[in-house]
């Protein structure tokens, strides 16, 4: 792209995220960096392209019409018939609906009778369509001779004996990436599809879940939440065991209907908290002074760095933030246990830590060891051999296909692009695989998707915090070029924030959970002046220089200039614009209109929806219906959801994972290096605080260095 398309000439400065380096652990531990990862150099504040604007003649003729804002009328919503083929591994059936635990009849988007409606710009409700909950198919004589023959000719690893209990274990973060062979972790999709399999599964007896601390958002876990209500449905059982149990483990074990612990389990219900923390008096007392813009009255990663606490406007929308999570809490657990959600919150008050006030109170089943569960399941199947249960684990299970049980997909087929990670525009050597969202390659398919006929329509699955701008805006034209061709709906798992936001608004409709965190349109810009940490470790910096502000980028070692100060600000307005009036295009809202919900504010699910910013709440399969309603396939015909997001690894990758095990490299440190060295350009990221670098910038200033290595060491 040429660089005539940007305003003002590139300069360094600080570019920061919505919320700066704040630990929230009960809104968004899975994208929380570490320390290390926040800082980097800004080569420029460029703006994004004037000529994608509303008022360019040169592209409106290429963006699609805003179709959205029309009603979603749906006859019935996808089933969990939806299946993959046997010959191409890659594609993979989602269509399992949205339904589980109806969320709050006071929600946007939500029905008094759990189904879920369109949420207009203006704040009113449209039309009303179906959740799409999840129904067993019943199979008939013929299906089921050919599942049963299906299964006798199945590979090694798609075997599995007759009266098994599928065992899943789920801890730490959840990536919404599919994952290969060859991956660690877990993924969401997979988590899914196990569940739906295991219902059909004739050889599946029930499921073992053990549930150990969770690092994930609290959308995924609905999600979760919402395939274990469905995995009841088939009539098997579903216990849980929980050893250290917490609200967000709690939350999802209650799921199960049984509910067991160890005597020794650790129990710590006490509440949810939000915590920010704040380097002015860091950086005071070393000698280094941020000169800041802050451009949103609720982008707080500037305050961070500038105040020694919190403003009233993020100490506002991190409590709404939180309430509405506590809120939901509640109200969940509640209806779950059959208790009123006044009881529910005295009894967490009381600081609940004792196993045996659980088991009392009767919020768990009973206080059991492992093998004393499995022991209990065993005699529960009737198994009396001196064999241990019969058990598959998640692993293994998540290699049986559909088509082995029975569960393949129609003709008409549905293209599904996962976008799970920090956004930049390049790999650098130091990127891991799958690590984050490369738009060069993101790009790629969104084209190839567009060229073909294959595809009816197009599910883009978001699950990122934001990033690299530019990289953000080359993907929302692309989008919007594919949404011109063919329908596009965005479907948002825990966060889809700044440059997430970014993307999804490019859609043709949005769908996000709950408590999925998005917006944060706004930027905060600024720049670290080191004169008084110059001066007291000796340290001297001198610069010739030609043309007015040549110095704004090299100069650290004084303040800003008055003139040089006043530039900054208008750059960092406009930016600031850019993103604010692209959103309101893509959003068919008056400027003014998104000015009220922008402000560099992060908003719940729920709340963007009530506000326009997201279409309808609701899961992936939600989003399923309403693409198939797009593009005008019947509710009750069966489509194949391809994921062309999967691909095998290559061979240096699989060597590289072997090389990074046995030495103990951890995947995070190498995602926190590619992010210090290899993003360049003004980041629109909800969360992160952030130096660009600037070509060789570490190596040119040995004082940037030696400030990386101490942060480098918490």
């Amino acid at each position: 792209m040429s660089n005539a398309l940007f305003s003002p000439p590139p300069f360094h400065g600080l570019c920061f995220s919505h919320r700066g380096r704040q630990k929230l652990s009960a809104l968004f531990p899975s994208h929380r960096p570490p320390l290390s990862s926040l800082l980097r150099l800004s080569a420029s504040l460029a703006s994004p392209p004037t000529s994608l604007l509303l008022s360019s003649s040169s592209s409106s003729s290429l963006l699609p019409s805003n179709r959205r804002r029309g009603g979603f009328h749906f006859r019935a919503l996808e089933s969990s018939a939806a299946k993959t083929n046997e010959e191409e591994d890659a594609e993979e059936s989602k269509n399992v609906g949205d339904g589980g635990t109806p969320p709050s009849n006071s929600a946007p988007g939500v029905g008094s009778d759990g189904a879920v409606r369109e949420v207009g710009a203006d704040g009113g409700v449209g039309q009303e369509y179906p959740t799409g909950a999840f129904e067993m198919e019943e199979f008939d004589w013929w299906r089921l001779f050919v599942v049963k023959v299906r299964m006798l000719f199945a590979l090694p690893w798609e075997r599995v004996k007759k009266g098994s209990v599928l065992s899943m274990r789920l801890r730490g973060q959840i990536s919404d990436q599919l994952k290969t062979r060859f991956s660690s972790g877990l993924s969401l999709p997979q988590i899914c599809e196990n569940f739906i399999k295991a219902a059909y599964d004739p050889r599946v007896s029930g499921i073992y879940l053990e549930i150990e601390p969770l690092s994930c958002g609290w959308a995924k876990i609905d999600e979760i939440r919402r395939h274990i209500q469905y995995f009841k449905k088939s009539g098997k059982f579903i216990v849980s065991y929980v050893t250290i149990c917490g609200e967000k483990e709690y939350y999802l074990a209650c799921a199960c209907g049984e509910v067991y612990v160890p005597p020794s389990a650790y129990v710590a219900l006490y509440g949810l908290t939000v915590q920010s923390s704040f380097l002015g008096g860091v950086l005071e007392k070393v000698g280094i002074q941020p000169e800041i813009q802050r451009i949103g009255r609720y982008k707080s990663a500037g305050d961070q760095l500038s105040r020694k606490s919190m403003s009233k406007e993020v100490c506002e929308m991190l409590t709404t933030l939180l309430d509405n999570i506590y809120e939901n809490w509640l109200e969940t657990i509640s209806s779950t246990q059959g208790k009123k959600r006044e009881e529910i919150e005295d009894f967490l008050n009381t600081g609940v830590y004792q196993v045996e006030r659980l088991k009392e109170e009767g919020y768990i089943t009973n206080i059991l060891y492992d093998d004393e569960v499995r022991s209990m399941l065993k005699a529960r199947l009737g198994q009396k051999d001196k064999k241990d249960l019969f058990m598959v684990d998640y692993s293994k299970y998540s290699n049986v296909r559909k088509w082995t049980l029975g569960l393949q997909g129609g003709k008409d087929q549905i293209a599904i692009i996962r976008a799970s990670g920090s956004i930049s525009r390049t790999r650098s050597p130091l990127s891991v695989s799958g690590s984050g969202i490369i738009s060069e390659q993101l790009i790629e398919k969104i084209r190839s998707i567009r060229e073909s006929e294959r595809y009816k329509a197009v599910i883009l699955r978001i699950d990122s915090p934001g990033g690299d701008a530019l990289a953000s805006d080359l993907m929302w034209r692309e989008i919007r070029l594919l949404a011109a061709s063919k329908p596009v709906i965005a479907s948002m798992s825990d966060v889809a924030a700044s440059g997430g936001y970014y993307m999804a608004m490019a859609a043709e409709a949005i769908v996000a959970e709950k408590l999925t965190l998005t917006g944060s349109i706004g930027v905060v810009t600024g720049r670290f002046s080191l004169n008084k940490l110059y001066e007291r470790i000796g340290f001297n910096k001198e610069i010739i220089s030609r043309g007015k502000y040549a110095e704004l980028n090299a100069a650290d070692q004084r303040p800003f200039r008055p003139d040089e100060a006043e530039l900054f600000e208008k750059s960092a307005q406009n930016a600031y614009r850019l993103f604010r009036d692209k959103a309101a295009f893509s959003r068919s809202m008056t400027v003014d209109r998104m000015e009220e919900v922008a402000q560099g504010r992060v908003w719940s699910g729920k709340d963007a929806a009530s506000r326009g910013l997201v279409d309808a709440i609701g899961g992936f399969s939600t989003a399923v219906a309403m693409a198939k309603h797009k593009a005008n396939i019947p509710q009750d015909r069966q489509v194949k959801l391809v994921e062309v997001s999967k691909r095998s690894p290559s061979l240096p990758e699989l060597l590289s994972g072997i090389g990074n095990s046995l030495l103990g490299l951890d995947k995070t440190v190498k995602e926190a290096l590619q992010e210090l060295k290899c993003l360049n350009g003004v980041q629109a990221r909800m969360e992160g605080i952030l130096f660009e670098s600037v070509g060789n910038a570490f190596d040119d200033n040995p004082i940037i260095a030696i400030i990386m290595d101490c942060l480098n060491s918490y």
